[in-house]
């Protein structure tokens, strides 16, 4: 398995408030971490990179190979849990600083198999030849909609509360995450992604774009896809290829 990442500021903000961190394990699992973070700029790259830092440590501290399964969600659900206790406390403890957060997925690779942690709108997709499956469910107010059946996806990427989440990492002293498990056949891509390049595209658009390219290449066309439909905000995307 391999792993690609990239982030760009967009094209109209002052920052990029976006942060990610990608790895391999010493058994040739593969992990990554997205993060969108929020707060004005010192405040969302405060908890973005300190989010991502953090699970990054404590995954790599305690992966071990011949893990199990629920060890290997037991470590990644205390490395996020301890990346929400580490920024709400530097919140509580810096004036600038209160109110940040972040969305977060989490997301490790191994025997074809996918574990994934998230809490936000930032989201993680399994792609193979040709279909799309959305592993996260986003943990937003237009979601939330989406799901009681009062508005289309399609309504949702324009709603005018489409920015509104309903968890974030780093607002409370504790967060509740979502878990997930998929299979990860052969030649599939697992892609993490913030919504600066989910917020403009359709799964099936974003299918399109994933076909016939892969690595590095994939990475950069899928940043200048967001940012030709105007880029207004972060895009970072990662990418794991069975």
């Amino acid at each position: 398995m391999r792993v690609y990442s990239g982030s760009d500021i967009g094209l109209t903000r002052d920052s990029n408030q976006d942060y990610y961190k990608t790895g391999v394990f010493p058994d040739n699992a593969v992990w990554a971490v997205v993060c969108d973070g929020m707060g004005g700029a010192n405040g969302g790259c405060t908890a973005s990179t300190v989010a991502a830092d953090t699970i990054s440590e404590k995954l790599t501290g305690l992966y071990r190979p011949g893990m199990t399964e629920d060890e290997i969600r037991d470590i990644m659900e205390y490395a996020v849990g301890e990346a929400n206790l580490r920024v709400f406390d530097m919140s509580m403890e810096d004036s600038t600083l209160y109110g940040m957060g972040t969305t977060v997925v989490c997301a490790v690779a191994r025997d074809r198999r996918l574990y994934v942690v998230h809490a936000g709108d930032s989201r993680a997709y399994l792609v193979n030849r040709d279909r799309i499956f959305r592993i996260t469910t986003d943990h937003s107010v237009v979601q939330e909609l989406v799901s009681a059946g009062q508005i289309t996806d399609e309504q949702a990427r324009s709603h005018p509360n489409r920015n509104i989440i309903t968890r974030a990492l780093g607002v409370e002293p504790y967060l509740h995450t979502d878990y997930n498990t998929a299979d990860f056949p052969e030649e599939s891509i697992l892609m993490i992604c913030t919504d600066g390049l989910c917020g403009y595209f359709s799964d099936e658009q974003l299918l399109g774009l994933m076909q016939g390219v892969s690595g590095d290449e994939l990475v950069s066309n899928l940043i200048n896809a967001a940012k030709e439909q105007g880029g207004r905000d972060n895009i970072t995307v990662a990418l794991i290829e069975g």
